[in-house]
């Protein structure tokens, strides 16, 4: 392991908004794994959950089944909350699963949520990542091709609206046209965009960085064109993206962290601007690639150049916004 790095800028408010919890057979990341990350070092005053299809409900209706998801976290909500802890609010937020190709009839689901979010709940994510190589893993909600495009799909997302929740996107960067298509026909409806667009580095787009690039960084200044989408700036370290830090014996430094993923975060950060983009830790999943402390280190070192004001959105402000935590 290399040498802890001290803390840059450790004064500097964060809310990391993009984090899951979960308890599976040989990866378990629940409360005591996620304080451990969350007092390494960063001030992160609060967090946002992200669902991962964990703590289900196992009996009642399946499509209600997502929604014992919701009532794990809010409880873990409720202990942060209770200053038992300290001063963070983790899970200040949450992100759940609702079929949305149950059309219209998910507002039952959606009604659910937010029961049991207990005044948490701020959106859905119906991940949409496919792609056609056995390399490429597609998405744990088992999408079919084109999800974003189905009239079914399209007829859950429209009810969104009517609960003020947001939308979090995430699928593959050559799906990128697909959600650039909902985001311009919903252009009324809120929409996150996770981990700079789902860049594939695996399979059959291995050793074609270069080439990919340029198709990719058209499709994030078109979605940066409809002012109904935000970016988050992350999971850049998860090994689908293929830049290998996972297979390292000695993980990387931030300096490191920093200039590899510097292109495609000075990319989405030119595109959407500070008020517009929000650096995430996607947590346990980055943490193949480094620490929690590293990984802040490095969204450091990228915002090294900005203004008080413009670290204020990207660290924090951008995030407390998109998800109401204020």
């Amino acid at each position: 392991m290399p040498e802890p790095e001290d803390i840059l800028e450790p004064d500097l408010p964060i809310c990391d908004p993009h984090h899951h919890l979960w308890d599976y057979p040989g990866s378990r990341y629940l409360l005591d794994e996620l304080l451990a990350d969350l007092g390494s070092g960063h001030r992160v005053e609060s967090t946002v959950f992200v669902e991962c299809g964990s703590f289900y409900r196992a009996d009642g209706p399946e499509a209600l089944a997502p929604v014992g998801e919701t009532e794990f976290v809010n409880g873990v909500a409720a202990m942060c909350a209770s200053d038992r802890y300290g001063p963070v609010r983790a899970c200040a937020g949450i992100v759940g699963f609702a079929d949305l190709t149950l059309g219209s009839e998910v507002e039952e689901v959606l009604a659910a949520h937010v029961v049991a979010g207990g005044g948490r709940f701020r959106g859905v994510r119906h991940a949409a990542g496919w792609d056609d190589s056995a390399a490429v893993h597609n998405s744990h909600t088992n999408p079919p091709e084109k999800l974003y495009g189905r009239a079914d799909f399209r007829a859950g997302f429209a009810k969104l609206a009517d609960f003020g929740m947001t939308f979090e996107a995430w699928q593959f960067h050559p799906q990128l046209p697909e959600l650039l298509d909902l985001a311009r026909a919903f252009p009324q409806q809120p929409i996150v965009l996770d981990h700079v667009g789902g860049f594939l580095g695996i399979g059959p787009y291995a050793g074609r960085r270069d080439e990919i690039f340029p198709s990719w960084a058209a499709n994030i200044r078109d979605l940066a064109d409809c002012p109904n989408v935000v970016v988050k700036l992350g999971g850049l370290g998860m090994s689908m993206c293929g830049f290998g830090f996972n297979k390292r014996e000695v993980p990387p430094g931030s300096a490191e962290l920093a200039d590899t993923w510097r292109p495609y975060m000075e990319t989405c950060i030119e595109a959407f601007g500070p008020e517009r983009s929000m650096f995430e830790s996607n947590f346990p999943m980055d943490k193949v690639s480094c620490s929690y402390a590293t990984l802040w280190n490095a969204f450091k070192r990228l915002a090294s150049g900005a203004s008080a004001a413009e670290k204020a959105h990207l660290f924090r402000d951008t995030a407390r916004r998109v998800y109401l935590l204020d």
